[in-house]
């Protein structure tokens, strides 16, 4: 063991989970990693919610029996589990919400992502999601596709703390930054106190790498030469745009008011390639007013051998223009590669939400036959 997970917090980088079961509440795990290793916030998702609820465990029949008695829907039934989860993750992590002043101790939950390209209907589930687990470190979660943009400035403004996910491309990631923007002075328009609004912006990591590898392994040559350099540059020109962004007179206006900067957030953080060192989407990305959400496995990796040196991320940026530079040289398309890559996460998260309602639909239907 090393103090990685320290030496990362002190570089101001929060460490969250990236993972959530009723397993892990029921058995005191997720207080324990906030107590040993430095876990500050948790985030969670449809993939997430049909591993924990879809795997058979033990800890999700007694509210199924109760909830297959009362007649509800599946998905009526799906949310009062998943609320109830993130509900009781969030009173675990209420300590460090107080101690941080409300800036971690954060617990995310993800709109139906079958709503993802449809603006009003997301922001009516954002709504229902915030008063259905009435907790205030809650962070709703919000995908960052063209129709989610519109949403994630209404929510903001209703004073609602989001999480926008789903990010991978440069030019998204600044709309996003815009859209918060928006929402903030559309909240401090109503009179709402800023200060008790919080924002985070996902971009993901590994995905990155696993498609445009793919890209340059189809090109062969010197091409090849570029591989699992991709997710990192881009990331680090991410954080670029975040200090500009949040340098600007438009947030500095919006500061003074009491708004905090939205963070980025780190997602997809766990090594896809085998070949590649398993810390590396971590201590390759470090920098101040961060946070790296990480599955377990790369939770353990890092706190087992990571070897964090400090910022890795601001003296690299002309390093990182380069390798996107020589990508594209390469002939790989940027702009579809991220398309495809939001595509495939919408599709992905659907495809797990629609196996966890055929899951729940199951063990209800099973309960009310029961004598």
């Amino acid at each position: 063991m090393t103090d990685a997970l320290k030496r990362l917090s002190d570089e101001g980088v929060a460490i969250w989970l990236d993972d959530l079961s009723r397993d892990r509440l029921n058995t005191g795990n997720l207080a324990e990693l906030v107590q040993s290793k430095h876990v500050v916030g948790v985030t969670t998702n449809p993939t997430i919610f049909q591993k924990a609820i879809g795997g058979g465990s033990a800890a999700y029949q007694g509210q199924l029996k109760d909830l297959a008695v009362r007649k509800v829907t599946t998905d009526e039934a799906v949310r009062m589990i998943t609320t109830s989860d993130v509900r009781d993750a969030a009173d675990v992590l209420r300590p460090v919400y107080d101690a941080s002043n409300g800036r971690d101790g954060r617990v995310s939950i993800e709109v139906d992502p079958r709503l993802a390209h449809e603006t009003e209907p997301t922001v009516a589930e954002a709504k229902q999601l915030w008063w259905l687990v009435d907790r205030p470190n809650v962070f709703i979660k919000i995908p960052a596709t063209k129709a989610g943009l519109p949403a994630i400035s209404a929510v903001l403004a209703k004073g609602i703390s989001v999480n926008v996910t789903l990010i991978f491309s440069l030019e998204r990631y600044r709309a996003v930054m815009d859209a918060y923007l928006t929402g903030l002075e559309q909240a401090k328009a109503a009179g709402l106190d800023l200060s008790q609004i919080e924002s985070v912006a996902s971009f993901f990591v590994s995905r990155v790498d696993t498609e445009i590898d793919k890209r340059l392994d189809k090109i062969g040559g010197e091409a090849k030469q570029l591989r699992s350099k991709a997710a990192v540059a881009n990331a680090r020109l991410a954080y670029q745009a975040y200090e500009e962004v949040f340098s600007s007179d438009r947030w500095k206006a919006l500061e003074a008011a009491g708004a905090k900067a939205q963070r980025p957030l780190w997602a997809s953080t766990g090594v896809k390639d085998p070949a590649l060192p398993d810390t590396m989407y971590v201590t390759e990305l470090v920098a101040p007013g961060t946070v790296n959400t990480m599955p377990e496995a790369t939770l353990d990796a890092t706190d087992d051998h990571g070897q964090v040196t400090g910022d890795t991320i601001t003296t690299n940026y002309a390093d990182a223009k380069a390798v996107m530079d020589a990508i594209a040289a390469a002939g790989v398309d940027y702009d579809d590669v991220v398309q495809v890559l939001e595509d495939e996460g919408v599709q992905k998260f659907e495809q797990s939400w629609n196996e966890l309602l055929d899951t729940v639909t199951a063990s209800l239907a099973g309960f009310a036959t029961e004598k």
